[in-house]
């Protein structure tokens, strides 16, 4: 009797070669499954950062209705011409929710010191005091939108996306201004200190109407922009070059427009295939986003912009 339990207690038993079998099976199945789970996470990104430029399209529009027929600018400089940096990215979060993300001030001019001026005497547009006289709310029914939703869009200020040690031109109050954040969220909030995590910036750049010239062969053709000339050109790349000298928050460079026209040319990135008589860049008339995509660096292929790229 004992001895036909041992028998089929033997059958019943897997050997050390099935055992290892099944395991290699499963290791095979997981290195197949996992790339195609990442691949289905960045195709679900990918669609969800479209439907946020969606989002931003429409407040812009509206944002142009109530504004006197005009999108946000988005030069380079702080507009009091004090060579403070005040990027393109940083006036798009402006005029879409306002510097203290409450709504935007019609009597902005784009100027980083509208935030942080103490006196109630003086053009203090934005981060009002918590408990605001009547001035102050005054002033709060004077603000429009803001035009996006938050949890339509992220907004973080920029020390809370790159260390303090990492900011550049971006010194003291210019470091404070906030800006809309893609939906790859791979860095943690410096900010908090927590394990939130944020985006990169979303990159805006707004045509100007009256230039005529576009050269996909151009490297920082437009002046540096303490005027407000920019040379006949369409778009200017210097509108967010000083944030893109930031380079990726975890270390490297990125490929768009890198420093001194080094990596891939913005005007050859922005131009438009399909017109081939006189180059001329994507939405001429009006403006352009882009997001870093999966990668977080601007100027590679898995870039997420509003015009569609060959």
């Amino acid at each position: 009797m004992a001895t036909r339990q041992t028998r089929q207690s033997k059958q019943g038993a897997f050997t050390i070669i099935e055992l290892l079998t099944v395991m290699s099976i499963i290791v095979i199945l997981i290195g197949l499954l996992v790339p195609a789970l990442n691949q289905v996470r960045r195709y679900a990104l990918g669609v969800k950062q479209n439907a946020t430029f969606a989002a931003i399209r429409a407040a812009l529009e509206l944002f142009r209705t109530e504004s006197g027929g005009d999108y946000p600018e988005s030069g380079a400089m702080d507009n009091d011409r004090t060579q403070v940096p005040y990027c393109g990215a940083m006036k798009l979060c402006e005029a879409m929710m306002g510097q203290d993300l409450l709504g935007f001030h019609p009597q902005s001019r784009f100027v980083v010191s509208a935030a942080f001026t103490a006196s109630p005497s003086s053009p203090w547009l934005y981060r009002l005091p918590a408990n605001p006289p009547a001035v102050f709310q005054q002033n709060l029914k004077e603000r429009k939108g803001p035009y996006l939703e938050t949890d339509k869009v992220s907004a973080h200020m920029l020390t809370d996306i790159y260390p303090a040690s990492g900011l550049g031109a971006f010194t003291g109050q210019s470091g404070q201004m906030f800006v809309l954040s893609d939906v790859y969220k791979r860095m943690p909030n410096l900010g908090t200190g927590e394990e939130s995590k944020v985006g990169m910036p979303v990159l805006y750049y707004r045509a100007d109407q009256s230039g005529v010239k576009h050269d996909p062969n151009a490297t920082n053709a437009a002046p540096l922009p303490t005027t407000v000339n920019n040379n006949g050109y369409i778009y200017n790349n210097w509108d967010n070059q000083q944030l893109l000298d930031l380079g990726m928050p975890g270390g490297g460079t990125h490929q768009l427009a890198g420093p001194n026209g080094s990596g891939l040319n913005f005007y050859s990135y922005i131009t438009n295939p399909q017109i081939t008589m006189a180059k001329r860049p994507y939405k001429p008339d009006s403006y352009i986003l882009i997001s870093a995509g999966w990668d977080g660096e601007y100027g590679t292929k898995d870039d997420i912009a509003d015009f569609q790229q060959k």
